[in-house]
């Protein structure tokens, strides 16, 4: 079914008074060239010397007339096989893909969760620690205030003055994920990020989150594991092949995703 412009959430019996709309996002198209190589095509490669090139470019149609809105204490798990337009619709929510019609209007910037242009592999996980927070907009006396909260969660105190390019992957995200959640987001867009990690950062990490939305945040999480989606989420947005196939309260949705992909 479409996606509806208002919360499932809003009108069920004893609802509270209407919650704040912190995204809307309306009609929205997100169409693309790419080469017949796979790559997409850039400005400079079109016309003739493109065709010489190339043989050509065909148009994909990332997100097809996506419509829905996001109110404050909303956490929203968005779900989809590889290549349905989950990570496209979280690019152009936080304006770094453009949409080719349609519109998305925010009450605050969208925060994709990540800090890992400002880290470097050479310096010490601590030394990130306070290039992380600097490039997120906290302080260096805010820094200093939550330096022992953001390695706790990470769990890598033993590693913390070593040089980052010594830690696994699984590390690097847990340290990149502990410092982008230092601060406070009113709108905080996860993806993947839950993925690594064992059982009790995941927890940790779902916490995390659940705290965000309960300080009046709203959050995104884009992720294949149906348990964090379950366990995280209030609502679900379910895309496939760029549509909108479902919006809904998190069991129903999650259940209805599953049994599509049980069919044969």
């Amino acid at each position: 079914m479409a996606g509806p412009t208002e919360s499932p959430l809003d009108d069920q019996p004893g609802a509270a008074e209407p919650r704040r709309p912190v995204v809307v996002v309306d009609d929205v198209h997100v169409e693309y060239k790419v080469l017949s190589t796979g790559k997409r095509a850039g400005p400079a490669e079109t016309g003739r010397r493109l065709l010489q090139r190339t043989g050509g470019t065909r148009t994909v149609h990332a997100l097809k007339g996506v419509s829905f809105t996001a109110y404050e204490n909303d956490s929203i798990g968005v779900i989809g096989s590889n290549g349905s337009g989950k990570s496209t619709l979280m690019r152009a929510i936080t304006g770094l893909t453009p949409t080719s019609q349609g519109s998305i209007h925010a009450a605050s910037r969208p925060s994709m969760l990540g800090v890992g242009a400002a880290l470097i592999k050479d310096l010490s996980g601590e030394r990130n620690v306070i290039l992380g927070g600097l490039a997120l907009g906290l302080s260096r006396a805010e820094i200093e205030a939550k330096y022992e909260e953001i390695v706790d969660f990470s769990g890598i105190r033993d590693f913390i003055d070593l040089p980052m390019r010594t830690y696994s992957s699984g590390m690097t995200a847990r340290l990149k994920f502990a410092i982008a959640t230092a601060r406070d987001h009113e709108i905080l867009i996860v993806d993947e990020a839950l993925a690594v990690g064992d059982q009790a950062f995941r927890e940790r990490s779902e916490a995390r989150i659940r705290a965000i939305r309960d300080d009046a945040g709203t959050v995104f999480l884009v992720s294949h594991s149906m348990r964090s989606i379950r366990d995280t989420c209030n609502r679900v947005l379910w895309i496939d092949r760029g549509v909108l196939v479902m919006d809904g309260p998190t069991d129903e949705v999650v259940d209805a995703y599953e049994q599509s992909r049980a069919t044969p």
